[in-house]
């Protein structure tokens, strides 16, 4: 076995360990909170036995693995934010603890396992499990850093997206990946970013690299090579034992939502649904905006209230700011925010993007941007149906109007309803920022959605202030 698949078996088997005795560790805390620790009083019952519970939450332990490994969680070597693996382990905790719950009704114990347990379980198990696996995250990326890259990368292709793949993959530590060179495919000018000193030669010149053993890992970043010679590169890699990928390109991004029907014995190809394509699916969304707008409201009021002292103090003109945007399917409606600038602030300029220390923002304005309070009275979009709490940020006609002729896949993010927050905007992207980026993240939001990744957005609203101006 090589140094690096001891490595990663070594690490997937320590997350193994560390979970189960993270989740073992909480069922545990959750039945001393219940019975031992005086915080909930035992009415009408007695002390129930301790092995029981015991035996229940070994169970519950031996599930909780068998749904981590089913979600991938122990694949490695692991990469991506930790963050990014909060739903899936939120997940697979309410599951086991659900499934341990069924199992004991099922088996009708004597005394019944007490409910108060299970549901203590899961917030005491999680945070334990999230706990460990944070804990965790961070040794392996440590361990990572001081590892030697053993992994020897070449990239075939020498333009921007080589040198993007090439800066990307040295942020991975947890890889073990360097590339040692780049193979040219044509007569095009290599990237700046690129050292001359790496470009090895041309694409054809890749057998001699597998043959001399100099190579454990090719990428295609340039997927203009006609198929034939794509053929050949797969097969020498498969005769060298060396691993073959390929970034990508627009036709297999633009496809990778693909699903087949047939029709007679002739296939037909469309555009697979979004998840909230699907009815139950946008109930459940509507069911969360409606609960989330109504406790928004409720909570901002007084804050509303304060704010808007600040505003008539600050400056001459309304509270509210009202601005039409563009909402699902591009139909139009007017959005509500406290009003932030002064009131001819587009007067000369036209409408123009908000910019960092923007001298349009008036004093109380600077600082309701910059803690995301000027966005609050958009909870009655969120309940009147205009909006979703988290969602693509609705944009303004004018702009969407130039971007949806020069930006690639712009108009399917109004395929659903905007959103009050959203997944390019906790990660900095908005205000002047890159679009093209913007959209990217749209549009995973919305080929990914599920009620725990808006949860996970909703949570890193309260922290995101990149960018806020």
């Amino acid at each position: 076995m090589r140094a690096r698949d001891t490595f990663d078996v070594g690490c997937g088997i320590l997350a193994g360990v560390a979970d189960g005795m993270a989740f073992f560790a909480g069922f545990l805390l959750a039945v001393w909170i219940r019975f031992d620790s005086g915080w909930i009083p035992l009415i009408g019952e007695g002390l129930p036995p301790r092995m029981m519970y015991v035996y229940g939450g070994g169970v519950a332990t031996l599930l909780c693995l068998f749904i981590f490994r089913s979600l991938e969680l122990y694949r490695r070597p692991q990469s991506g934010r930790f963050e990014d693996k909060i739903p899936r382990i939120v997940r697979a905790s309410g599951w086991a603890i659900l499934l341990a719950t069924a199992l004991a009704f099922i088996i009708r114990t004597d005394p019944p396992f007490s409910r108060a347990v299970t549901i203590l379980a899961f917030f005491t198990a999680t945070f334990l499990v999230l706990l460990e696996r944070y804990l965790l995250f961070r040794l392996e990326l440590h361990w990572a850093r001081h590892r030697e890259e053993i992994n020897r990368v070449i990239v075939i292709g020498t333009d921007a997206v080589a040198a993007h793949l090439k800066e990307a993959l040295k942020k991975e530590p947890r890889l073990r990946c360097r590339v040692t060179g780049f193979l040219t495919t044509g007569e095009d000018p290599s990237d700046p970013a690129i050292p001359p000193d790496l470009i090895l030669g041309g694409a054809e010149d890749l057998e001699k690299f597998i043959e001399r053993g100099e190579v454990d890992q090719v990428i295609l970043a340039d997927t203009s090579l006609s198929h034939r010679r794509m053929t050949e590169i797969i097969l020498h890699c498969e005769r060298g034992l060396v691993h073959f990928q390929l970034v990508p390109d627009l036709f297999a991004v633009l496809t990778s939502r693909v699903q087949v029907q047939h029709v007679g014995d002739v296939p037909l190809l469309s555009v697979r649904k979004w998840p909230l394509d699907y009815f139950w699916n946008r109930a459940f969304k509507r069911s969360e905006d409606i609960l989330g707008s109504l406790v928004g409201l409720v909570i901002s009021a007084p804050i509303m209230a304060v704010a808007a002292v600040a505003i008539r103090r600050s400056s001459p003109g309304p509270i509210f700011y009202r601005q039409v945007r563009c909402g699902e399917g591009g139909k139009c409606f007017t959005l509500y925010k406290l009003r932030t600038m002064r009131e001819d602030a587009e007067e000369e300029s036209g409408p123009v993007w908000t910019s960092e220390n923007d001298p349009r923002r008036t004093r109380a304005g600077a600082f309701l941007r910059r803690w995301n309070l000027d966005e609050l009275p958009q909870f009655w979009n969120v309940l009147k149906g205009d909006m979703s709490l988290v969602g693509p940020r609705p944009e303004r006609p004018v702009f969407v109007e130039q971007f949806k002729e020069d930006v690639g896949r712009y108009m399917w993010r109004h395929v659903h309803k905007p959103g009050l927050t959203g997944w390019a905007q906790v990660n900095g992207l908005r205000g002047n920022t890159s679009i093209q980026d913007r959209i990217q993240y749209d549009l995973f939001y919305l080929e990914n959605w599920s009620l725990a990744l808006d949860f996970k957005i909703l949570l890193m609203t309260f922290v995101a202030r990149k960018n806020a101006y």
